[in-house]
């Protein structure tokens, strides 16, 4: 609180305590006294109704017999008291310094109103004191980072080279703007970026915060708007204000799909809360006032859905895209990761890298992460390879549920269905190979045979796609043909589920048809997104919907015949696999085509092997290597 805010409201005080004293009722109020000239006073006295007086300076009070009171002013008459004495009247002088009242008294008296005064400012200072305030909800909530602990830079950053250069550069133009406006450029306004969700778009801004040498401010795009009208745009406002006292600076918003989704004319027209901080988000990026030296990084897994307007250059001059990593990317963010971790010498990056495909960097943070913490549950003081791949098993396919009680015809059942999958993954040349398959309950699964890619895929071909669905086939097949068709499962839900739909993109959006052509047939059972596809047409008859249907019922047929001819021709291969999973109840890939081509059995303890070693080894004797003397 300054100077002049404090004289403000001293003055405020005062005249309270003025109006406070102006309309306070003096002391006796209460009790009204008679005004009488000082004549009829006399006569009073004379005649002996006068009882009592009480003289204060020249101010007489009395009382009459009847018990009135009266009041009156005395001139200098030195005979009063004598004569007053002669009738016997009752005296009591005071002196005029004796009726103020005390400090202690005027404190009693004003303590009220000093309290509410003071609960008033407190209430005022609360509203309006700070952006938290009660009447603070227009004020933005960027938080401006200054941290020097825990600071991000592009050394922490890996896996994202392309887009990592386009944010360099932003930085390099905010230390050294001469060496780009030598040639007329201008600073980029804006910079999108664009990716799915764990690519690292968040950490990138980040760590242009911690390399820039100008302010940063951060806000999500959910901190804009609250229950008020008009508070979004205030607070855009207000941090395009704040962007301007510190320029040149950066303002990064996180997640700018909250609210710059596109506009249109929706149900509830076009005059909402959002639409309104998007309008004004649009005006103070590229409006009449100029934001110089004010660089706005916005991010969003939702590209799809943000406005044109906002996309428009001059807004955000580039849009950065960040991808999931290739092999080589997602090994670089291994080597981020490991760094804060202890690991064995048996741990390569670059056969963890090859094994995840399609791994995030987020998710391959996470995998990193649930080694260590596998590794500690072992008390181990290193991590090794067989952390990260159990970690990975974790994280891929499910937390095992060794716990759930399967019954032995399940276990078979099981068995025989993966085995199904795996033996058509086998035979079919365009699919993938098999890394691992096990009938050990996984995450919502009874059982699970994954297979891995060799290498990074960035298109499907049509036989890719034809061999995908006679695999999710193979286990229905397996159970049909050693149980028979009234022992089939619902355990194939999923493996139809995804047949379906890949059936279905094959004829609707590839073009893979011969019948239907290369014409994209939209889907009319698409989320309806208010204003823009509220108002589409179906392109689609009746007609070409039940061609649609016989196509894709065709599409999957066809993968199901062709597991039909595979299982048939290889049912002893089938056998071999299924009795090797209700033993082992887990085969790596290479075990599995040991098994089937060079009819190798696998190496490893069997389940109840296993179990007696464990009981072997609960032992405090056995576990340190020596072995009980027999019983004589």
């Amino acid at each position: 609180m300054n100077f002049r805010n404090l004289i403000m409201w001293g003055l405020i005080v005062l005249l309270s305590v003025g109006l406070f004293n102006l309309f306070q009722e003096p002391r006796g109020a209460k009790i009204q006294s008679e005004q009488i000239p000082f004549s009829k006073f006399l006569k009073e006295v004379d005649s002996g109704r006068v009882v009592q007086v009480e003289i204060q300076g020249n101010n007489i009070n009395g009382v009459l017999s009847d018990g009135s009171k009266f009041k009156t002013y005395s001139p200098n008459y030195p005979e009063l008291v004598g004569k007053l004495s002669d009738k016997g009247v009752s005296i009591v002088a005071s002196p005029v310094e004796d009726k103020m009242p005390s400090l202690l008294g005027v404190l009693l008296s004003w303590f009220p109103m000093l309290l509410l005064i003071g609960v008033w400012i407190f209430f005022m200072r609360q509203m309006q004191g700070g952006r938290g305030g009660a009447m603070g909800f227009g004020k933005s909530k960027a938080k401006l980072l200054t941290e020097a602990q825990g600071k991000v830079t592009f050394n922490d950053v890996a896996g994202i080279e392309e887009a990592k250069e386009e944010v360099e550069e932003i930085v390099e133009f905010l230390k050294d703007p001469k060496k780009f406006r030598r040639l007329g450029g201008k600073i980029p306004k804006g910079a999108l970026l664009i990716g799915p969700p764990g690519t690292g778009k968040t950490l990138l801004a980040k760590a242009i915060a911690g390399e820039a040498d100008v302010p940063f401010f951060t806000i999500s795009g959910s901190d804009f708007v609250e229950m008020f009208v008009g508070v979004g745009a205030s607070r855009v406002r207000d941090m395009f204000e704040q962007g301007k006292k510190h320029a040149p600076c950066i303002i990064f918003i996180d997640e700018i799909d909250a609210v710059g989704r596109s506009r249109g004319a929706g149900l509830g027209g076009g005059n909402d809360e959002r639409e309104q901080t998007l309008n004004q988000l649009l005006v103070e990026m590229d409006g009449f006032d100029t934001n110089e030296g004010i660089i706005l990084i916005a991010a969003t897994n939702r590209p799809d859905v943000l406005d044109p307007a906002l996309l428009r250059p001059g807004r955000f001059d580039r849009q950065v895209v960040v991808p999931n990593p290739d092999i080589l990317g997602r090994e670089a963010i291994l080597k981020v990761h490991i760094r804060k971790i202890n690991t064995g010498p048996d741990v390569k990056l670059r056969t963890i890298a090859r094994g995840t495909p399609g791994f995030s960097g987020a998710d391959l943070a996470n995998l990193i992460n649930e080694s260590a913490l596998l590794a500690a549950r072992k008390n181990k003081r290193v991590v090794t390879m067989s952390d990260v791949e159990e970690a990975k098993d974790k994280v891929m396919m499910g937390a095992e549920r060794r716990s759930m009680v399967m019954s032995e015809e399940e276990k078979k059942l099981t068995a025989y269905h993966e085995g199904g999958h795996a033996i058509v993954a086998l035979n079919e040349k365009a699919s993938d190979p098999i890394h691992k398959a096990t009938i050990i309950p996984r995450g919502r699964a009874l059982g699970m045979v994954m297979r891995l890619p060799e290498r990074d895929q960035l298109s499907v071909t049509r036989e890719k796609m034809y061999s995908d669905i006679a695999v999710a086939m193979g286990g229905r097949i397996a159970e049909e043909l050693i149980f028979g068709y009234e022992k089939i499962t619902s355990g194939a839900s999923s493996d139809i589920d995804m047949a379906t739909k890949m059936a279905k993109n094959m004829v609707t959006r590839y073009g893979m048809s011969k019948d239907l052509g290369t014409v994209a047939y939209g889907d009319n059972e698409d989320e309806v997104f208010l204003g823009r596809s509220i108002t589409r047409q179906q392109n689609m008859s009746e007609e070409t919907a039940k061609k649609v249907d016989y196509e894709v019922k065709k599409i999957v047929d066809a993968g199901y015949e062709r597991a039909r001819k595979v299982l048939t021709e290889k049912i002893d291969d089938l056998h071999k696999i299924a009795k090797a999973l209700l033993v082992y109840e887990t085969l790596t890939g290479d075990e599995i085509r040991d098994l089937i081509l060079k009819n190798v059995q696998p190496s490893k303890l069997s389940k109840k092997e296993e179990e007696a070693a464990d009981d072997k080894a609960s032992s405090a004797i056995d576990s340190i290597g020596l072995k009980p003397k027999p019983a004589l």
